[in-house]
């Protein structure tokens, strides 16, 4: 990757050490080097944003102390070497306190130790280049108008309570089943929230062993049990400042819940191994496939961390809900694919489409981006045909069952197991069928008369 030059501009009222100075760091091209012999010609020049400042402890008209002062107020961005011709031990400690980089002392050395203090600043200023560009590059990712992809009434409704979630640090509650997408929401509600330039740090609850997620949300002093070799941060110290995301936390245990409970309302965590309470500011996004108020009538889930999380509710549709959403992902995960594997975009003839629109989606997004990917792969032309998806049977062969049944028998099992995944909805059924709502409403009447 090719970087800007490294502007450094050098304060120095000393005509000789100044000539040095420059001189010095011109040798290397990758410097644009600019020196100036004053305090208040620098300070007028200090909006054009140096990446660093060589300045001289004692200039004719403002104290070296005043301008650093300056600096950091202006610019925190800009890192200030201090030059002077003696050390003075106090001195040096009040200005790396209020934010020097290093202090150099006017010696033979001089040349050798600038440098070398230059390179490694080169290095800082490098990765802090690299991380904020990552992070412009995942907010673009993550812009939820851009991400999260559809045009149906449900996830114009998604948009609108992200767009809520973002006035504030509520905490917010993401329902759905597992695939519609409840992490995208998550990151879309951080990188666009005012903490996107904080960690957003993801906890998958489930996923971890029950003996070990303690340690791991709170973290643990060194010794605090076997095998504590050394202290560990949790995840709620990592995200401090940021977002802390805890998936399917339907799932966690209750004795932890009561911890989570005290976390949430103190605004701190206590480390296992230590007395110490440590503050922590994070945002809680948390994510669910259960209805969690079911699960606190069943006793499974507390009542007061269920209100605590409460928060900003948004429940994520499923694919099925979202009628020509199923498309329009397709056409996305299609030209993401060929692009990304070097194929020519490939387009879906009608009965692919016919076959998707059909499909109930079990898995929702997720599924539907896997059977696109294999459905390129398996095609051989340009288009993509209904032949190529390997759609899941499910569906028709648990309604089955093996049993020994007439046709009608038979077609009653199908339309009963696609009723009931469809919530009773007659038409969506009929849809998913590639039959009349008519038929249906037929066969289950004539299914009543043979009663």
């Amino acid at each position: 990757m090719n970087e800007r030059p490294l502007k450094i501009f050098v304060v120095e009222d000393n005509e000789w050490y100044n000539k040095l100075l420059v001189y010095t760091l011109s040798l290397n091209p990758d410097y644009e080097v600019r020196s100036f012999f004053n305090a208040r010609d620098f300070l007028n020049c200090l909006g054009e944003s140096p990446d660093i400042v060589t300045l001289d402890y004692k200039l004719p008209d403002i104290s070296g102390l005043e301008v650093l002062k300056r600096i950091r107020q202006e610019n925190t961005d800009t890192r200030v070497i201090l030059i002077s011709e003696q050390e003075d031990t106090d001195m040096v400690v009040t200005l790396l306190k209020l934010g020097a980089y290093d202090y150099i002392t006017k010696s033979n050395d001089i040349r050798e130790r600038l440098l070398n203090t230059v390179q490694n600043l080169r290095q800082d200023i490098s990765l802090k280049r690299e991380i904020s560009s990552l992070r412009k590059e995942i907010q673009k990712k993550y812009n939820f108008r851009q991400s999260i992809i559809g045009e149906s009434p449900a996830i114009k409704g998604v948009y609108e309570l992200i767009e809520k979630a973002l006035e504030t640090n509520i905490t917010v509650i993401i329902s759905g089943e597992t695939g519609t997408g409840k992490e995208l929401v998550a990151k879309a509600i951080h990188y666009n929230s005012g903490r996107k330039d904080k960690s957003f740090v993801a906890v998958n609850v489930p996923a971890i062993p029950s003996e070990l997620i303690e340690s791991e949300l709170f973290g643990h002093e060194k010794g605090a049990f076997t095998g504590a070799s050394f202290r560990r941060i949790g995840r709620f110290e990592e995200a401090d400042g940021g977002t802390l995301f805890l998936d399917e936390i339907g799932e966690m245990e209750q004795n932890l819940q009561v911890k989570l409970l005290r976390v949430l309302q103190e605004k701190e965590i206590v480390r296992i191994g230590s007395n110490k309470p440590v503050k922590t500011d994070c945002r809680i996004v948390a994510a669910t496939n259960k209805n969690l108020k079911d699960e606190v009538k069943k006793g499974k889930f507390r009542d007061d961390l269920y209100y605590r999380l409460l928060g900003l509710p948004i429940e994520l549709p499923p694919l099925r809900d979202r009628g020509n959403d199923i498309l329009i992902l397709a056409r996305h995960f299609i030209d993401n694919f060929c692009v990304e594997n070097k194929i020519p975009l490939k387009r879906l003839t009608p009965g692919a489409q016919k076959k998707l629109m059909n499909y109930s989606f079990p898995g929702n997004i997720r599924e539907l981006k896997s059977l696109v990917e294999l459905a390129v792969t398996l095609s051989v032309q340009e288009e993509i045909d209904a032949s190529d998806f390997a759609l899941d049977i499910s569906t028709i062969s648990s309604a089955l069952s093996g049993e020994d049944l007439t046709l009608r028998e038979y077609e009653l099992k199908i339309i009963k197991a696609t009723l009931n995944k469809c919530n009773n909805d007659m038409g969506l059924t009929a849809k998913k069928l590639d039959i009349g709502v008519s038929t249906i409403y037929r066969i289950l009447k004539e299914e009543k008369k043979s009663f």
